[in-house]
């Protein structure tokens, strides 16, 4: 049995110690005015391609306390194994709760109805990092071209809460904008993802500002789905100024979205507990000074 191997069984073996410690942080932070703000790395995605432990430490600076990666290739965080990644943060007093990996076909071997290594690893590593939970940021069409198409994966993903609650994580999605605007047999895409997913082993990390482009508000859907949305991105929007179509995201408060708002009624009804901030066009305007700026006015919200 390799190193790597006998870590994951250890980790394994402690997953009912780490469901029950994650059972009280959820507590905790469902109380009034208890949540875990964090940053998406990828709103900083050239910063940290280009030097992440120099970034870490201004983001650590500006007050941030937890990010979410959006950077995992060979088994590496932006260039580090899970294990020096962790030391990096706790050196820096920061935690990773969340991380996005897109789960795709390479992930699942159909004809022995399991995940391949490579899923597995993603798992593992993402629970020595201390993850709460394992997100997958996309789903490809692929895998949504028909109605059965997406109920099968839909297995998978139940499949895959399974797999992380081993470790005592969940499994989540983030969504974008097709969600909203697809239909498979006249029924909304997100709709049938949540209404095949077991909420106990799925959560879902609602995007509000991807999902203006798909034409959709997102207090709309948190009323719809109470208690479904344990983690949130943090974006406001505005009228697209590079495509002359659509909406990019901005500085928080000042687009259309009404993030305070809907940030009020998604720890009300949504069952947010992990608010994690991102920004992915930056008007002009430097993206580090964004976030730095994104976090001043989620404090000035009484989130900190």
């Amino acid at each position: 049995m390799n190193t790597s191997r006998r870590a994951f069984l250890k980790t394994s073996a402690l997953a009912a110690t780490g469901m029950a410690l994650f059972a009280n942080e959820m507590m905790a932070a469902s109380k009034p005015g208890k949540a875990l703000v964090g940053i998406q790395l990828y709103s900083i995605r050239d910063e940290m391609g280009k030097d992440p432990l120099g970034t870490l430490k201004q983001l650590a600076a500006m007050g941030y306390k937890h990010v979410e990666h959006a950077n995992y290739r060979d088994r590496k965080f932006y260039g580090y194994s899970a294990t020096e990644f962790k030391k990096i943060l706790d050196d820096l007093g920061m935690t990773m709760p969340s991380g996005h990996t897109v789960m795709g076909r390479d992930h699942w071997d159909e004809s022995k109805k399991e995940f391949t290594s490579l899923w597995k690893y993603t798992v593992e590593d993402a629970a020595t990092l201390g993850q709460k939970f394992v997100i997958s940021p996309w789903l490809d069409e692929s895998l949504r071209k028909t109605h059965d198409d997406l109920l099968r994966y839909m297995e998978v993903f139940n499949k895959s809460g399974e797999l992380c609650q081993k470790s005592g994580m969940k499994f989540g999605y983030h969504n974008h904008d097709f969600e909203f605007s697809q239909k498979l047999d006249g029924k909304i895409l997100y709709d049938l993802m949540l209404q095949n997913t077991d909420p106990d082993l799925v959560m879902q990390q609602l995007d509000f500002g991807n999902m203006v482009n798909g034409g959709a508000r997102a207090a709309e859907w948190i009323n719809k789905y109470p208690g479904r949305f344990q983690s949130l991105h943090v974006k406001d929007e505005i009228a697209s100024q590079s495509e002359g179509h659509g909406y990019e995201s901005t500085i928080l408060g000042q687009g259309i979205v009404g993030v305070k708002d809907v940030l009020a009624l998604a720890r009300k009804k949504g069952g947010s507990i992990h608010l994690i901030i991102e920004q992915e066009a930056y008007q002009g305007k430097a993206p580090l000074d964004c976030v730095k700026e994104d976090l001043a006015i989620m404090k000035t919200w009484g989130y900190k």
